[in-house]
């Protein structure tokens, strides 16, 4: 769980760090009763509780949802660990979200075990059903009762968005796209349960 992310770094400042050890008062979390802060194995975590969820998105998009309080970042390299807490089969996931400017629009990295359109792909949300971005073709190796680490890396500039699971040298997923800058930043799932540690974001 405590690996470093020296390759490929956007070399930008580290400008937020969440352990989760003080609770999670620096999240904004789309619906707070499928959220729980709790200690597992004398380490506390953030972690969604229950599949079903009270928040009724606009269009077609991802129902857990925290949002990192009073940050915006156009470029970032974000990362943390994450943990599968149930299987559901082809579509476990977990999710990331970047660039978010409202509640239906934004991206978000879908991480689910088995790719289609609408799993294991980056997405985005423009007012309409989120809609897949890339064409990945890579299975995500979700493992019972173990930490894996995530990475994202954004270059607005350039428009690439690269997505690292447990190797941190070699993309998952990537694509480029200019559709959405400086936004928020957030983890989740879309209607699966996960805990989450060890949060880092490097950006401008």
């Amino acid at each position: 769980m405590q690996g470093e992310n020296k390759k490929k770094s956007t070399k930008t400042p580290l400008i937020f760090e969440e352990n989760f050890e003080n609770g999670y008062s620096r999240w904004e979390v789309t619906d707070s009763k499928s959220w729980t802060h709790r200690k597992v194995d004398s380490n506390h975590v953030f972690g969604i509780n229950r599949r079903k969820s009270d928040y009724k998105p606009k269009v077609r998009s991802p129902y857990h949802i925290a949002l990192i309080k009073d940050v915006k970042v156009a470029d970032f390299e974000l990362t943390f660990d994450v943990k599968s807490t149930k299987d559901t089969g082809g579509h476990r996931d977990c999710c990331v979200f970047f660039n978010w400017q409202d509640s239906n629009h934004f991206y978000y990295c879908h991480l689910g075990a088995n790719p289609d359109p609408h799993s294991g792909q980056i997405m985005i949300v423009k007012d309409t059903p989120r809609k897949a971005i890339t064409n990945n073709k890579n299975k995500t190796p979700w493992e019972n009762n173990t930490w894996h680490k995530v990475k994202v890396i954004r270059d607005t500039k350039k428009g690439t968005i690269e997505v690292y699971f447990d190797d941190m040298n070699k993309p998952h997923m990537s694509v480029s796209d200019k559709t959405f800058g400086k936004g928020r930043i957030g983890i989740g799932s879309f209607d699966d349960m996960n805990d989450f540690d060890n949060v880092r974001l490097r950006g401008k």
